[in-house]
């Protein structure tokens, strides 16, 4: 059976901060997408949704055939119309809904930033296996003392643009949030309440005497630990896996992003970005609510 007229849907969308959206770029995306419908405002200037006629093939082939002829900085996701509002959110939290690596914050206190920064850089391209890279980070932090956790919160960690908004926005509509961490509970738990997620996981970082351990708590929660918690979650709230939304930058992101119903590389590193179904690279995080065709006036203050 042919695909209706509106079986699909691009959404174009800009950084909020820095819009650049205009009818003449939604008239150039229209000539690239077959049986293309008028465009809708979703925010002036900042995201709109095109409808289109598509089967489900080679979609994301589609996504990158039309962003580098747009000649602008600006996202486009492409999906199925229907079952685009999602009921359960999971996201990664390091250069994700923040914009640091807490891991490297911790370690600039031991002087050694430089050092972990590269293990970690190597660890979310793939390169290296995520678990012995936690733990061989984790040892150059031991005798640092847990006050410096506080003063890394409250000093070094800047929460990403949008954040606030999207988990109160999908709250607000009844969506389940989580935030899944390979990094650590003692930062997860505060981020989660900063943002107001319902629930977070991470590893659990030990200590002794005041003092970090160098060691983490087995089982290191890595990929197939954020893929099993979207599984569970899932079936918890009795959903259909096209009702989940996933969100990071890492390879140890991609199981969770490629099994979800949106998996979204959010400004990621390249091997994440050229894989995973959908990317955003130049909006903020309100883009993961355009996508799913929340126009600007539903979103929550």
């Amino acid at each position: 059976m042919a695909p209706s007229p509106t079986s699909h849907v691009a959404t174009l969308v800009s950084d909020p901060a820095r819009p650049v959206l205009t009818d003449a770029i939604l008239a150039a995306a229209r000539t690239l997408l077959p049986g293309a419908g008028a465009p809708v405002w979703l925010a002036q200037g900042i995201a709109a949704d095109i409808p289109f006629a598509a089967t489900n093939a080679a979609l994301r082939a589609l996504t990158d055939q039309v962003r580098p002829r747009l000649g602008s900085p600006v996202d486009v996701v492409i999906q199925p119309a229907h079952d685009r509002r999602k009921k359960l959110y999971l996201t990664d939290m390091d250069s994700t809904v923040i914009e640091q690596e807490c891991i490297d914050e911790l370690a600039d206190f031991a002087g050694l930033k430089e050092h972990v920064a590269k293990i970690t850089e190597r660890a979310m391209n793939g390169e290296i296996a995520f678990e012995p890279a936690l733990r061989e980070r984790v040892a150059l932090l031991k005798g640092l003392p847990l006050s410096v956790i506080d003063e890394v919160i409250e000093k070094r960690i800047t929460l990403m643009p949008g954040g606030k908004t999207l988990v109160a926005t999908l709250r607000r509509h009844g969506v389940h949030t989580c935030l899944v961490s390979g990094g650590f509970t003692l930062f997860t738990g505060r981020i989660a309440r900063m943002l107001g997620f319902d629930e977070h996981r991470g590893n659990v970082l030990l200590a002794e005497n005041g003092k970090l351990a160098g060691r983490v708590e087995e089982p290191i929660l890595g990929k197939e630990a954020k893929l099993a918690t979207l599984k569970e979650l899932t079936v918890w709230l009795n959903l259909k896996p096209v009702d989940s939304l996933a969100s990071g930058d890492g390879a140890n992101d991609m199981p969770m992003i490629e099994a979800a119903g949106l998996g979204i590389a959010f400004r990621a590193k390249p091997v994440v970005a050229a894989s995973a179904p959908a990317r955003i690279d130049h909006g903020d995080l309100t883009a993961l609510l355009y996508v799913q065709g929340y126009r600007r006036d539903e979103f929550a203050a």
